[in-house]
């Protein structure tokens, strides 16, 4: 088995090493990653200017290459250009913080696994919950275990699977759920501050969506200590509605 792995917090992340030592155990992997922090970049990829490759050694030890772009950058260069054939799966993560429900939309970290659906690649992305202290090791762990499966088990073209872990001990993680994609949104806010030169700029911060009872969500399972796998189109088409939209004669 051969995994492309990738992340949008960059080559120099704990996250991507964590996830890079644990696949190891199971795989042959090759790390494709921004060269800077490329979190909430979407789906975005380098039109306007020129891609860098960099080798990035770590604890001594060649590590992966570096691209001066985003997460989908990263997966589209790796198969045109470093590799000589589809590796078996892409995964994208260890993330800092949680992917889950609308942040799907906004994540780089979900959009590596995206892209890598697109060019028809089983792909995995991974978050853990939480934005400070992070403990990686179960996450990892969990990401080796799905990999395998996914290897196993045919994942339907232009799907991927998008994962979020609780960022608790082992002991206190009810399992493994197979959930829906929430659909609460971020309620954004644009907090009001004056720089040095006392002109206003805005800092757009977000409230999560509240927790709420079980509703076979990824959001709301997530809160209820599971961790959570999504199954997620890359098609957006709304069938139920395509019909009627004809009828209107545009």
């Amino acid at each position: 088995m051969h995994i492309l792995l990738t992340n949008d917090d960059s080559i120099y992340s704990e996250g991507i090493y964590a996830l890079y030592q644990e696949l190891c155990k199971v795989a042959s992997v090759t790390v494709v990653a921004p060269q800077s922090q490329q979190s909430s970049v979407g789906h975005g990829i380098s039109l306007a200017h020129p891609v860098f490759l960099t080798k990035i050694n770590r604890k001594g030890k060649f590590f992966g290459h570096a691209i001066s772009g985003t997460p989908a950058d990263c997966v589209k260069f790796a198969i045109n250009v470093l590799l000589k054939k589809k590796p078996n799966l892409v995964i994208s993560g260890i993330n800092l913080g949680d992917n889950d429900g609308c942040s799907v939309f906004y994540s780089g970290t979900v959009a590596g696994a995206r892209e890598g659906a697109l060019m028809g690649i089983p792909s995995l992305a991974v978050s853990l919950a939480t934005f400070e202290n992070p403990d990686y090791s179960y996450a990892a762990k969990c990401s080796a275990h799905i990999a395998r499966y996914m290897f196993k088990n045919q994942v339907p073209k232009g799907v991927f699977l998008n994962m979020n872990v609780p960022h608790l001990r082992s002991s206190q993680i009810k399992g493994i759920r197979i959930t829906r994609q929430g659909t609460e949104p971020i309620h954004s806010v644009f907090k009001k501050r004056k720089d040095p030169n006392l002109k206003d700029y805005y800092w757009l911060t977000g409230k999560m969506p509240k927790k709420k009872i079980d509703d076979g969500t990824d959001t709301n399972l997530l809160n209820c200590q599971y961790v959570t796998v999504t199954p997620i189109s890359i098609d957006t088409t709304h069938y139920n509605f395509l019909k009627q939209l004809e009828t209107w004669r545009i």
